[in-house]
């Protein structure tokens, strides 16, 4: 996948929701927010990224002191600092080289992480800006998908973490099938606690709790976004290990 392209288009699409719109409208899924909240959390998050590789840093940096942080007061010089802030990034990591290792909230990591990473941060809030509009919202199933792989990926590294609850129990497994055409095991995922840990891979399987449906809405659903019932998912098996799953990680 060309993650530096996807990420421009993301951007690009999630900085045209807020053209001619009340910025102080709130984010229900993101309770607390408004949209003008959700555009500053964006683009703050892609200058911080840029920051952390165009610098090479190997430390936190706090978001608070990102240059240029904040969003002009103007409501199209904000779209424009929106989609600024995307192409520092990608440009930074140009600059930097693809695999210079940087800080990371996983540890250090290639520069290029965070183009992946920041991809998938978007395309998730897109779809809570689109949701606070009442807008429509489709994701390439490709891209969706790629989002629920690097979601577990950050899972079976962060979850349990100091002291908390597995999402999964015992022998509880749970599996994920996306129906597009096209994605092969890429679609598909089986989920299981290994040696106390969250593990998981490409494989299809039954599972304890298992759904079944497009990739975006998995995608959607795993992150809270939007109920299954409002989906067309369907459940099978236990659904009490799906709700627990749900639970336990993070959005």
């Amino acid at each position: 996948m060309d993650y530096a392209g996807a990420f421009l288009e993301e951007n690009r699409a999630f900085s045209e929701l807020f053209r001619d719109v009340d910025q102080s409208k709130p984010v229900p899924t993101c309770p607390g927010w408004s949209l003008n909240q959700l555009l500053r959390h964006v683009g703050r998050g892609d200058r911080w990224a840029a920051q952390i590789v165009r610098e090479r840093l190997e430390e936190f940096l706090d978001p608070r002191s990102v240059e240029g942080g904040k969003p002009p007061p103007d409501p199209s010089d904000a779209i424009s600092w929106l989609r600024g802030g995307a192409q520092r990034l990608v440009d930074a990591v140009e600059l930097t080289g693809a695999q210079t290792p940087v800080w990371t909230f996983l540890g250090p990591r290639p520069a290029n992480w965070w183009i992946r990473r920041r991809l998938h941060e978007v395309a998730v809030h897109r779809a809570d800006a689109a949701i606070a509009l009442g807008a429509d919202y489709t994701l390439a199933a490709d891209v969706a998908a790629d989002g629920i792989t690097e979601w577990l990926e950050r899972v079976a590294i962060q979850a349990g973490a100091e002291g908390a609850p597995l999402p999964l129990d015992g022998d509880n497994t749970l599996h994920l099938h996306a129906t597009d055409p096209g994605l092969g095991e890429a679609g598909e995922w089986t989920i299981r606690v290994d040696d106390g840990r969250i593990a998981w891979s490409h494989e299809h399987g039954k599972g304890t709790a298992a759904l079944k449906g497009g990739a975006a809405e998995l995608l959607l659903a795993i992150l809270r976004r939007v109920p299954l019932a409002d989906t067309g998912i369907a459940l099978f098996g236990d659904e009490g290990v799906w709700q627990n799953w749900l639970d336990r990680t993070p959005l």
